[in-house]
């Protein structure tokens, strides 16, 4: 089995002055609406009145996937690699919006098709040239597996260890809004149609032949392991039809966690990520901030599962973390707000009765 996570929920202990303290600002009651909730939150996680996001740091996941053979993408697997090169040029929409906001940008190669050459922005970490067509094997190793997941654990710990605060994801690899839905109707026994959505531009014909691949495969993976879906451990489940962008991203996001440090969840893709990381440590949920409701048909369904509330719903599927630097704004205001806003008191103004 892939590495254990010892995930603590944050301590209650400062709820009740966290909540004073936002109450008590020169506001209605709730006034600040999903700001008070950011801000709450956390205070808990950094259990701190005053909680700071100064120091964030945006990380992109890259890889490829087999299963593109099946024609479950309009654009060609070589995409990937011209796009991470696009990222370090800073050509892209999370480089112009991180250059914005004065975030640092990470590129991890966890699994491209391609032989990267060097960059300052690149961190090296791939387990394979992508992984293999779920439609007709197991997408990984358990070893692969193992190694994506570490992956995802060493670069939250080289943020963490660096003083960084809040932890944004992203990601990039054609194909895989195919492996999400994959993973998102094995997580939550949803139907294929249900999960497939347009991903890069599909018609209603693309979604649907990708809904037929996805039944396909796992169907293939039950006769496989000879195990019904809903008795899979989140190993099979990951070895049979996961990406390894997919769970770098949620091997960070639990190391994150075990850390104590909060992370942005961007759109459908890095959400999957979650609810996968939840299958191996139910309380990482306790630390995901959600940037955004994306265009992605599923996207709303998988955010209702896990109760979230995002921050932005701005029509976005685009990825490679947009929405999470665009909400990044908003987490920074929520953490001003509760830092520098008068209180009645200090104010000298009259509270409600």
């Amino acid at each position: 089995m892939f590495k254990q996570f010892s995930i603590q929920a944050p301590s209650a202990e400062i709820s009740a002055e966290l909540q004073q303290k936002i109450d008590t600002k020169t506001k209605p009651l709730g006034a600040l609406g999903e700001l008070e909730n950011i801000a709450f939150q956390l205070g808990k996680i950094q259990q701190s009145l005053s909680p700071d996001v100064s120091k964030p740091k945006m990380i992109i996941f890259a890889a490829d996937h087999g299963v593109v053979a099946q024609g479950i993408s309009l654009f060609p697997q070589e995409v990937t690699p011209q796009m991470v090169m696009n990222f370090l040029m800073g050509g892209a929409a999370v480089s112009v919006f991180c250059d914005q906001h004065k975030v640092p940008l990470r590129i991890v190669d966890v699994g491209v098709n391609a032989k990267l050459e060097a960059h300052p922005l690149l961190g090296d970490r791939k387990v394979a040239f992508a992984s293999k067509d779920f439609s007709q094997q197991a997408a990984m190793t358990a070893e692969q597996l193992d190694k994506a997941i570490q992956a995802g654990v060493d670069e939250a710990n080289l943020a963490i260890d660096d003083g960084v605060n809040l932890l944004m994801f992203g990601e990039m690899g054609i194909g895989n809004t195919c492996v999400s839905s994959c993973m998102m109707t094995a997580l939550m026994g949803v139907n294929a149609n249900d999960s497939a959505g347009r991903g890069t531009g599909l018609d209603v014909a693309g979604v649907s032949h990708k809904a037929k691949i996805i039944e396909l495969s796992l169907k293939r993976a039950e006769q496989e392991t000879g195990q019904i879906i809903s008795d899979w451990s989140a190993q099979t489940l990951a070895e049979q039809i996961g990406g390894f962008e997919i769970l770098a991203m949620a091997g960070a996001m639990l190391q994150s966690a075990q850390r104590q440090t909060a992370f942005v969840v961007d759109g459908f893709i890095c959400s999957v990520a979650l609810l996968f990381a939840q299958k191996v440590a139910l309380d990482v949920r306790e630390y995901a901030i959600f940037a955004h409701q994306s265009n992605e048909k599923a996207h709303k369904i998988l955010l209702d599962h896990l109760n979230a509330e995002p921050i932005l719903s701005l029509d976005l599927r685009l990825g490679e973390g947009s929405g999470a630097i665009l909400a990044y704004p908003l987490i920074q205001s929520a953490c001003v707000f509760l830092k520098k806003m008068a209180s009645f008191e200090s104010a000298g103004v009259s509270d409600s009765k």
